[in-house]
């Protein structure tokens, strides 16, 4: 597999020897022979293998290599010397080094070096996410779930990561598939080197054309000056295009090229330029119906989907939902400076019953909405938003619909009801008096009277009543 390698060595024309070797076999390979400069290049990242050669001394090898090391650079490190001293190479071991040949060594020895460290390097790799895993065990690069869906997601996330196959992430709007590119990208070889996203339904077909692959100046009317796509900036790294089944139909054929030929030509220029990038694409529809109806090559198809991946919808993953609500509440109060008291049960219980139409994205909005409106109180139903609280059960019968006499008679029911205790009540307080308890609630003693009579409520005459 080919791997991006840092030569630093004091001697021109032997780092240009050892450029020559490794690029022979595939390998991209840059050369520098001043340490200042090596080490910044070092430092900045993106190379897999650092090789180390002669240097004007052995202090100034050590050197090199103890301040790459303290910049925690990830890159594997070859020392390649010629002290045959025991003594000297153990002290480079013991500095970190993944191997050490003594020079002058052959091209096969080095190619032989490099494989082993390539070799070994991966199953690292792997026992380090495992460790990271097994403290957060439903945690992994920032994605939450411990679903068998989503660990199916992750397993195979982890397989196809370091590989450079491309891979077509489907699923509902809102389920992660940003995430999921972001995560590839990261355990990736290529996570030295840009992650750059481009939303397909963001531009016009022109305009995309032209933000992919580039254009040169004067080529339409605003190409002012000459600008670099996508696919020219992200070489080496990962290029993301979402909602890929907006593309045109010219669009879907210049791109069917360029991953065949892994060449691009600007807008208006007749040459090519050679990238080397890693392709994801993502889409909430279904690229195999519009393919059917003529709406998607089916070449293009074939090319983006090497390594298919599709995400659950968030209703299909109900055993994730507590966790994903504690993690949201958690990560917008501490940004609120309060302490969340997490949701009842009963409210739990109503988030589970809820479809999530718009999937984890929705859950994560609304439980920042909660956040900000009952922050450091413990969440009950009331506090849900209508649109969740009102949510039935699948299979739950539907509230049947009342007819307008059924609501008139339950409404009579419930005004007479109301008015018979007040009646009563008011009798109660003027010992029966009709006369007194009239004026008491304000109303003429025939009318008070009528009231009764409708109710049939009676009373005795006092004496003093006439």
């Amino acid at each position: 597999m080919s791997q991006k390698i840092l030569v630093i060595d004091g001697d021109p024309a032997r780092g240009l020897g050892y450029r020559q070797t490794l690029s022979a076999v595939g390998h991209d390979v840059r050369t520098c022979d001043d340490p200042a400069a090596a080490i910044r290049e070092a430092v900045a990242g993106g190379f897999d293998v650092i090789l180390l050669g002669q240097t004007s001394s052995q202090c100034n090898t050590l050197e090199i290599l103890r301040q790459v090391k303290a910049a925690r650079v990830p890159a594997n490190v070859l020392i390649v010397s010629g002290d045959a001293a025991v003594e000297a190479a153990v002290a480079l071991m013991k500095e970190g080094t993944a191997d050490y040949l003594r020079d002058p060594c052959s091209a096969e020895e080095l190619r032989a070096a490099l494989q082993r460290m390539e070799k070994r390097s991966q199953p690292a790799a792997d026992r380090r996410a495992m460790e990271e895993d097994a403290w957060r065990p439903h945690d992994f690069q920032g994605m939450l779930g411990k679903c068998p869906a989503m660990r199916d997601v992750f397993s195979l996330i982890r397989r196809i990561a370091p590989s450079d196959s491309t891979v077509l992430v489907t699923g509902e709007s809102g389920t992660g598939k940003e995430m999921v590119v972001r995560a590839i990208h990261r355990l990736s070889r290529r996570r030295g080197f840009s992650l750059l996203a481009c939303d397909c339904t963001a531009l016009a077909p022109t305009l995309l054309e032209s933000e992919l692959f580039g254009h040169v100046k004067g080529s339409f009317s605003g190409a002012i000056a000459t600008k670099q796509g996508l696919f020219e900036i992200a070489h080496h790294g990962t290029l993301f295009l979402d909602e890929v089944a907006n593309l045109s139909q010219e669009t879907q054929g210049k791109l069917l090229r360029v991953l065949e030929t892994r060449r691009v030509r600007k807008v208006g220029d007749t040459v090519e330029h050679e990238v080397d990038i890693r392709l994801v694409a993502a889409t909430n529809r279904s690229l195999v119906e519009m393919v059917k109806v003529g709406a998607f090559r089916a070449d293009l198809y074939y090319r983006l989907n090497v390594v298919p991946m599709s995400l659950p919808p968030l209703r299909e993953r109900a055993e994730d939902i507590p966790l994903l609500t504690a993690a949201f509440l958690e990560h917008f109060s501490r940004e609120l400076g309060v302490t969340g008291q997490g949701f009842s049960p009963e409210a739990l219980r109503q988030l589970d019953i809820y479809p999530w139409p718009g999937n984890v994205r929705e859950l994560r909005n609304i439980v920042e909405r909660l956040a900000v409106l009952y922050g450091g109180s413990r969440i009950e139903l009331h506090h849900l938003p209508a649109e969740l609280r009102t949510a039935r059960a699948a299979g739950a019968p539907a509230p049947v619909p009342l007819a307008w006499e059924e609501l008139k008679r339950l409404k009579r029911e419930i005004v007479d009801d109301l008015e018979r205790r007040f009646l009563v009540e008011a009798l109660d307080r003027c010992g029966q008096n009709i006369t007194q308890a009239a004026e008491e609630v304000g109303m003429q003693r025939t009318n008070f009277h009528a009231l009764l009579r409708r109710h049939g409520l009676k009373t005795e005459s006092k004496p003093n009543e006439r």
